[in-house]
């Protein structure tokens, strides 16, 4: 596939990849797995490893970086502000974490960064950040009926795993209407940019909104009316055409899930504390 021809945009790109071959379970599973691993430590031996093995799984899907640029952009950006506001509320943080107080520089008498605080703040960033590449390769290496048929496998009722593809499948037509829209109105005239007062750009928002919120409402009733005409939730179960049986792949995974689990036991065992600071 032209990687040119890709757009932009959240939603599942097929390339070929051995992620793409794996089942909606197993990646799934992985997904919940690494929030869950990430999220209940701050052992930065384990952060800084996920980051990495994150990065290059990202890197092995094939997709091309323009697809998710500004998805990526995006995030590093709420990183930031995210860290940049716990030091402006609590800039002492990591020294009651960590113990200590190597001081870095001074801005004044409560905003001093010391070397605790600013590895706390790096630790924490480095979380949020481990989370996106994983999620990232979850939607794009993921077809959204095959993660139905992956949620059914897991016993989540048909109705409902249903309703998860069709929602998957619906977020990227809702943002395609959004940009016609948004298009078709500054072409008439509603102007969105920084030369109009913020009252008028949020009054020329509503321009757009109402007219997406009619079209998603006629999307609604369409798909709702295909679902009746195909007999949805008449029956108690379903097949599924896209359900993926496990493979060497799915069953490797497991694998070293598990025990990357035992080497995530193992250094919260042998951490003094809840921090691992290595200075």
């Amino acid at each position: 596939m032209d990687s040119s021809k890709i757009r932009t945009g959240l939603n599942y790109v097929e390339t070929g990849s051995p992620l793409h071959r794996l089942s909606g379970v197993t990646k799934f599973l992985l997904f919940i797995y690494w929030i869950t691993l990430a999220l209940l430590t701050f052992d930065y031996r384990i952060i800084g490893t996920m980051l990495v093995l994150g990065i290059l799984l990202l890197i092995l899907t094939r997709v091309p970086f323009h697809v998710y640029r500004p998805f990526a952009f995006f995030m590093l950006f709420v990183v930031i502000f995210n860290a940049t506001w716990i030091f402006i509320f609590s800039p002492q943080q990591g020294e009651i974490y960590i113990g200590g107080r190597t001081v870095l520089f001074r801005l004044t008498e409560r905003y001093t960064l010391t070397r605790e605080t600013l590895w706390y703040l790096l630790t924490v960033a480095s979380k949020y950040l481990t989370i996106f590449p994983m999620a990232l390769i979850f939607i794009l290496t993921t077809h959204p009926t095959e993660f139905a048929a992956s949620l059914s496998r897991l016993g989540v009722p048909y109705k409902i795993a249903y309703s998860v593809s069709l929602a998957l499948r619906y977020l990227p037509e809702v943002t395609k209407d959004f940009v016609n829209i948004m298009h078709s109105q500054q072409a008439r005239g509603v102007d969105l940019t920084k030369n109009v007062s913020f009252v008028s750009r949020f009054k020329n928002v509503t321009a757009i909104l109402i007219p997406l919120i009619l079209s998603s409402l006629d999307k609604t009733d369409t798909i709702s009316n295909a679902m009746e005409l195909r007999g949805f939730g008449k029956m108690k179960g379903r097949t599924w055409y896209n359900r993926k049986p496990f493979g060497k792949g799915d069953y490797l995974t497991f694998i070293l899930m598990a025990a990357f689990l035992v080497l995530y036991i193992y250094l919260r065992a042998t951490l003094d504390g809840m921090f691992w600071y290595p200075f």
